[in-house]
């Protein structure tokens, strides 16, 4: 049983697990639109069981004394899990992991002020951005300035197997890069559709002034007539300086323009809002996946959107997977949760305290729970926020049947440090583990792993 929203996703789930453990099934929409809304009292008056039923499994958020159905229909009914993704645990079986190898955003990452940088350095974040998922690397000049190895630079990038393009008005560098093997240039408008529109290779239309849509027509019918190949960027502002209305340039470009290629450069978002770039980049990609929004271009100067180009790669593989299949981008691909962690794992307190009174050896466990860090072993069970204080409270009670040695000082240490980030971000904490933090994650090795089982503290 579900609400309108989930009925999709909850069909195909429900599909394969009939098909892995072999059961007929019904699944009843009830007219609510969020699942995790419903009343035992308001469920016996809108279900209908149009069928004979063995087991009747509700939303886990479901409120209510469940006997009042029970009596009602006289079937049994239960509290399934609170997220019907978990149905798979809930039956016993493993969700099978969704296809993300398709998608059809294209990424442009810029290398800005190449100009400015040595070859090495532009070979060296070229394979690095190519690595992190960059289909063409642009080469960002710097207005005012002439470079006059841009062709060189641009022939190097392709001896190297990269697509590139070459980001500028200035005549020369761009006619240098062309004849070197890039593919697109940015941009044109009215001010060299003349020329640039003749070289041959791809170019990227803009409006002559970002808030002018109109302009960009001209530049259309010039390139059209010529038969030049392009996409054209309605221009996204930053927020302050006209982003709503710019992100609205996008749909109206759409409309009077359904057959043409359309580029989102995402710079203006990622790098002049002081947030950490992955949720802008997953929005971003969202917008330009139903939008049919080929193609973005970033770039990762600033530190909190220095792993943008991975971001989008992540991102438009799951808007890709969320918009074809019609399922919400949710429960998908976790390696863009990184802050806080997709889902929480605790024992109750009872089973924490049946735990911590069974231990009989000296060695320390650390548990997060009930927002508090515990920690103990035979010796004692101390709980708080403090980490100092947790371990000055242990060594005091170990004192006399273990001195705490420097390692495992160290150890408890680094552990509760680890504990206390996670209870501060509410994240999942298991012992000798590393901290989740998306595909930003560093795998460590256990202590055990690392001197055997004996010299667990």
């Amino acid at each position: 049983m579900t609400g309108k929203l989930a009925e999709f996703s909850l069909r195909r789930v429900v599909e394969r697990l009939s098909e892995q453990i072999g059961f007929d099934f019904q699944v009843v929409v009830l007219p609510i639109s969020v699942a995790a809304l419903m009343q035992v009292d308001w469920v016996a008056r809108k279900l209908t069981l149009g069928e004979r039923a063995d087991r009747v499994i509700l939303p886990g958020w479901c409120q209510g004394d469940l006997g009042t159905l029970v009596d009602h229909f006289a079937v049994p009914f239960e509290r399934g899990p609170k997220d019907l993704h978990n149905l798979p645990d809930y039956f016993g079986q493993s969700a099978s992991a969704p296809d993300l190898s398709r998608y059809d955003i294209e990424i442009l990452a810029e290398i800005n002020h190449a100009p400015r940088l040595a070859d090495a350095e532009i070979l060296r974040l070229a394979r690095a951005m190519t690595a992190d998922g960059a289909d063409v690397i642009d080469l960002g000049c710097v207005p005012g300035e002439s470079w006059a190895r841009a062709g060189e630079v641009t022939r190097e990038l392709r001896n190297e197997g990269c697509r590139v393009s070459i980001d500028s008005f200035e005549r020369r560098e761009v006619e240098a890069a062309v004849a070197a093997g890039a593919e697109l240039v940015l941009s044109c408008n009215s001010t060299n559709v003349d020329w640039v529109g003749g070289l041959g290779a791809e170019v990227v239309a803009i409006p002559d002034e970002p808030n002018d849509l109109d302009s960009l027509e001209p530049t259309i019918e010039q390139l059209t007539a010529r038969g030049t190949r392009f996409r054209i960027d309605p221009i996204l502002e930053p927020i302050g300086h006209g982003f709503a209305r710019s992100l609205e340039r996008f749909f109206i470009a759409r409309r009077r323009w359904p057959q043409l290629d359309i580029l989102m450069g995402v710079g203006n978002l990622t790098e002049l809002t002081e947030v950490d770039s992955a949720g802008i980049n997953t929005l971003i990609a969202g917008v330009c996946q139903e939008l049919r929004i080929k193609s973005v271009l970033t770039t990762q100067v600033i530190n909190w959107a220095r792993s943008s180009v991975r971001e989008l790669d992540l991102a438009r593989r799951l808007m890709s997977h969320a918009v074809s299949q019609s399922v919400l981008p949710k429960h998908v691909d976790p390696r863009l949760v990184m802050l806080r962690d997709p889902k929480l794992v605790e024992m109750t307190a009872d089973e924490l305290e049946q735990i911590a009174g069974r231990i009989t050896d000296p060695n320390y466990r650390v548990v997060v729970q009930d927002d508090k860090i515990h920690l103990f072993n035979r010796d004692g069970h101390w709980s708080g926020c403090d980490p100092f204080e947790l371990i000055r409270q242990a060594s005091a009670a170990s004192t006399a049947k273990r001195p705490l040695d420097p390692l495992h000082t160290f150890y408890l240490g680094y552990e509760l440090c680890k504990a206390a980030t996670a209870l501060a971000l509410h994240k999942q904490y298991t012992q000798d583990e590393p901290l989740q933090w998306g595909f930003l994650t560093v795998p460590e090795r256990s202590h055990v792993a690392r001197h055997g089982p004996d010299a667990s503290p």
